[in-house]
């Protein structure tokens, strides 16, 4: 007897497959240095409880658009070992 497993096989759900955003509030911007100070809530994809810290900016995020106390939506990665953000959006 022949059973198929195709349909047995589960799929990521989209939120799995999609970067974690954290949030966070803009405290200081430093566009010349490339970083910026934020007061955020856990970054779960990092296992790092709230705080206030400075971020590095990967080239392609623009900051022109925002001043201290906007919140934000962001994702964050750990790249050649200095906390990088990769995406940053306002947050709705």
């Amino acid at each position: 007897m022949l059973v198929s497993l195709a349909g047995l096989i589960a799929q990521p759900a989209l939120a799995d497959t999609e970067p974690f955003m954290a949030e966070g509030v803009v405290r200081k911007l430093d566009p010349e240095n490339r970083k910026i100070t934020l007061k955020h809530g856990d970054i779960k994809n990092l296992n790092m409880p709230g705080m206030t810290m400075v971020f590095r900016l990967q080239e392609k995020v623009e900051i022109d658009q925002l001043k201290p106390g906007d919140k934000v939506m962001f994702h964050v990665e750990k790249i050649e070992g200095a906390y990088t953000i990769t995406d940053l959006q306002a947050a709705p």
